[in-house]
């Protein structure tokens, strides 16, 4: 079979790259062309363009980058009907793979997509859309399933990719005392910062992040440097603050850290699996305006983490927007590198999180599942 597979940040790199690898144990003769990042290039095939040349975040980012998008979007429509695939396999990244699912269907190419766009979260008219041009949608979180079926949209249940990721992890059962010396840390114990993998999500919230630094010298701040982003690139940022970068190794700081700060997304369900209590933090451009719109207009559920919305209640603290400020994320960070009842309650909610998920595995039964679909749903441009 040939795939043509779309990512366009570090999570859909790492979930697609798994499918891909997936892929190749059930299909001898997988043929790849993506646009992704490191991970989806060590499972070979061609990699169109790299998701650190086309992320864009929030409205002004778009707006500043029109003519780029623009852009890469003609070179994907091109790239994707010179290619000819059997299937085109979509991950999450909606603003861009929506329009690309409107224009493949438009072309008779057979249109999958793995990891849904949060629709459920905000403009829900979208599923019409998704339901008009995705032929299957293959979803991993529960919720999900239940919404997309209750719009009519062909979905199936997949588990989720995080497990499989996390339970594959390298070092798996290193010491602290390994961690600390193979990266050349100090013996103090660990906060990380998770501050997204997109400039803008750096932008906004890393500086808020590194206040804590002084308010806690007893322990050593390590970022969990982004796939995209150098060490060299942090630097602006930490420039004379007693603050660390480790790159490439967010599980490994995760399991040795008392604690983390995080942008929302699926880095709090990651931190989360791993049993790191922790706080979510997430301002973006717009300040109060931008609140007001995503809290009022925008914003369909009543939280905006995957562990709050897997759990259905606020097992961690979030702090978006106008939410946030600095006395909430010390107290609450405070809280949670004490061995208190926060602390404790928050690991207890963690470990229903586990229940609820379920274990590794998932990636391999997306592959099964969809080259399945692919017996049932003859590629519409194929003869």
């Amino acid at each position: 079979m040939r795939y043509y597979i779309i990512a366009g940040e570090a999570s859909g790199d790492l979930h697609a790259s798994n499918l891909m690898k997936a892929f190749k144990a059930q299909d001898a003769n997988a043929d790849f062309r993506y646009w992704g990042g490191d991970l989806m290039k060590e499972q070979g095939g061609i990699l169109v363009r790299h998701y650190k040349d086309t992320a864009v975040m929030g409205l002004w980012d778009v707006l500043m980058n029109l003519n780029s998008i623009k852009k890469n979007f003609k070179l994907c429509q091109d790239d994707l009907l010179n290619y000819q695939p059997d299937v085109l396999i979509l991950v999450d990244y909606a603003g861009f793979n929506l329009r690309m699912a409107k224009f493949a269907h438009a072309h008779n190419v057979l249109v999958y997509y793995y990891i849904s766009p949060k629709i459920w979260a905000w403009n829900q008219k979208r599923v019409k859309k998704i339901k008009a041009t995705v032929d299957r949608m293959f979803t991993i979180l529960p919720f999900e399933t239940k919404f997309f079926e209750e719009h009519g949209v062909e979905v199936q249940y997949s588990g989720n990719p995080v497990l499989d990721a996390i339970d594959n992890r390298a070092n798996k059962g290193e010491s602290f005392e390994a961690f600390i010396e193979r990266n050349q840390l100090d013996s103090r114990p660990k906060v990380a910062l998770l501050a997204g993998s997109r400039k803008g999500e750096i932008s906004y919230n890393l500086p808020d992040m590194l206040q804590m630094v002084e308010k806690f010298p007893d322990y050593q701040f390590v970022i969990a440097g982004a796939p995209s982003f150098s060490v060299e690139e942090y630097q602006p940022y930490i420039k004379n603050k007693d603050v660390a970068v480790v790159s490439g190794q967010t599980y490994q700081l995760l399991q040795q850290a008392r604690a983390a700060l995080v942008t929302s997304g699926t880095a709090t369900l990651e931190t989360a699996l791993l049993d790191c209590p922790q706080v979510v933090c997430y301002k973006m451009w717009g300040g109060g305006f931008t609140d007001f719109v995503a809290k009022k207009i925008l914003i369909k559920v009543p939280y905006i983490s995957l562990v709050n919305l897997v759990l259905d209640k606020e097992a961690v603290l979030e702090l978006f927007q106008s939410d946030f400020s600095l006395d909430k994320l010390e107290k609450e960070l405070g809280l949670l590198l004490q061995d208190g009842e926060r602390r404790q309650q928050m690991l207890a909610d963690y470990a229903e999180l586990h229940q609820r998920m379920g274990g590794p595995g998932s990636s391999a039964r997306t592959a099964q599942l969809m080259l399945e679909a692919l017996k049932e749903d003859k590629p519409l441009n194929k003869s």
